[in-house]
C-alpha cells in the first residue's frame, strides 16, 4: 500500500503550525511558531495581532515543515487545515493558505475540526490506539466528554455550560498576577502550596460542567484578601476544579461502561490532573495521555485527523469557510 503524506495546517489561535504526517500516525515534521511572548504583553490573545502574525509566518513555517520532512511539495497527498473552532481571522489565514496549496498542487483539501485534531494527537503518541473510547477534551476553549465511536464518529456526552476549564485557569492566573498563559503557571505554583482553602464546587445535572462559579469564587477571594498565600490558593483551586472534572469522568465511565479513557487538549498537560487520571489505572481503566508537545495546539494532530477524515471519504471544495463556533457533533 502506498504511503500517504498529509500536510497539516493549524492557525486557530496563537500558534502558526504546519506538519507532515505519514499514514496518519508518523510525524515527519512538526513546526510550531508560537506567539506567546507577544500576547503575554497584553495578558491574553489579541485576535487582530494573532491574525497578522499568522500572515507573516505561515509561508515560512510551511516551507520549514516540507524541508524538515525531507520531501517536496509534490509529494503531498492531502492538504488538511483547521477550519474551526477558533478565532475567525486566525482560522482564515491557515484555511486560505491551505486552499491555495490544494489548488496549486491539485491535491484534495480536507477541513479539520480543531477538537477532532486534539483527539487524534493520541493516535500519534499511541500507535496501537483505536476507537472506541471516551475522550476527555479540556482546553482553553472547550471542555467536553466525547464518546469516540470511530475515527470520524463522535458523540458529545457532556460539555461546559460556561467557561472552559483552561479559560478558568487563565482568568484566575490573570487576577492573582501570574499573567498569560495561566495554566502552566498555576500548575507550577501549586506544587509549592497546600490545598487548605475551601472553595465552592458547582454541580450540574448529567455529564455537563460549570466552571464559572469556582473561577468567580477565587477571584472574589483574591480581591477580599489581596495578601492571601498564592501557592495555597493555586493548589486549592487546582484540586477543587480537578475533583469537579473527575466526578463527571467517573460518571461517564459508569454510564457507558467504557474502560478506555483518552485525554486531549492543552489542560491535559497539567501535572496534577495527569496524576489523578493515572489513579484510574489502579481501577482497571486504560488511560492514554498525549505527549506533552502534542497537548497544546500543533499541526501534527490536524494532519492525523485529516488523514482519517480523508480515508472516510471526506473531501472539501474551495468554498470551505471558517466556522469559529464549530461543534464536534
Amino acid at each position: 500500500m502506498k504511503d500517504i503524506y498529509t500536510l497539516g495546517i493549524e492557525s486557530s489561535c496563537d500558534e502558526t503550525a504546519v506538519s507532515v504526517v505519514k499514514n496518519g500516525r508518523e510525524i515527519l515534521s512538526n513546526v510550531v511558531n508560537t506567539q506567546i511572548p507577544i500576547h503575554t504583553l497584553y495578558g491574553g490573545v489579541v485576535p487582530e495581532i494573532a491574525s497578522r502574525n499568522h500572515i507573516n509566518n505561515i509561508s515560512l513555517v510551511t516551507k520549514m515543515a516540507i524541508q524538515n520532512a525531507n520531501i517536496h511539495f509534490e509529494d503531498i497527498d492531502i492538504v488538511a487545515c483547521t477550519y474551526g473552532p477558533g478565532l475567525v481571522g486566525a482560522l482564515l489565514v491557515g484555511l486560505s493558505y491551505g486552499k491555495a496549496l490544494s489548488f496549486a498542487l491539485n491535491k484534495p483539501l480536507v477541513g479539520v475540526n480543531h477538537i477532532e485534531g486534539h483527539i487524534a494527537a493520541n493516535y500519534i503518541t499511541y500507535q496501537e490506539l483505536k476507537p472506541p473510547f471516551l475522550c476527555i477534551m479540556m482546553s482553553g476553549g472547550n471542555t467536553q466528554i466525547v464518546y469516540v465511536k470511530d475515527y470520524t464518529d463522535f458523540e458529545v456526552l457532556g460539555r461546559t455550560k460556561d467557561d472552559a476549564i483552561g479559560e478558568a485557569f487563565d482568568k484566575v492566573a490573570r487576577v492573582i498576577g501570574l499573567g498569560y498563559p495561566g495554566g502552566p503557571k498555576i500548575d507550577k505554583l501549586a506544587e509549592k502550596g497546600v490545598s487548605n482553602i475551601e472553595l465552592p464546587k458547582t454541580h450540574v445535572e448529567g455529564l455537563d460542567f460549570s466552571f464559572s462559579g469556582i473561577k468567580t469564587a477565587v477571584i472574589n477571594l483574591q480581591h477580599k484578601e489581596p495578601d492571601i498565600n498564592k501557592e495555597n490558593l493555586c493548589a486549592s483551586f487546582q484540586k477543587a476544579i480537578t475533583e469537579m472534572l473527575m466526578e463527571k469522568v467517573k460518571a461517564a465511565i459508569e454510564k457507558t461502561n467504557m474502560k478506555k479513557i483518552v485525554l486531549a487538549g492543552g489542560v491535559s498537560a497539567n501535572s496534577y490532573i495527569r496524576k489523578e487520571f493515572e489513579e484510574l489505572q489502579n481501577q482497571g481503566i486504560d488511560v492514554y495521555m498525549p505527549d506533552m508537545k502534542l497537548c497544546t495546539d500543533n499541526a501534527a494532530m490536524i494532519a492525523s485527523a485529516g488523514y482519517y477524515d480523508y480515508m472516510a471519504g471526506k473531501v472539501d471544495d474551495l468554498a470551505l469557510n471558517a466556522v469559529p463556533n464549530l461543534k464536534l457533533d
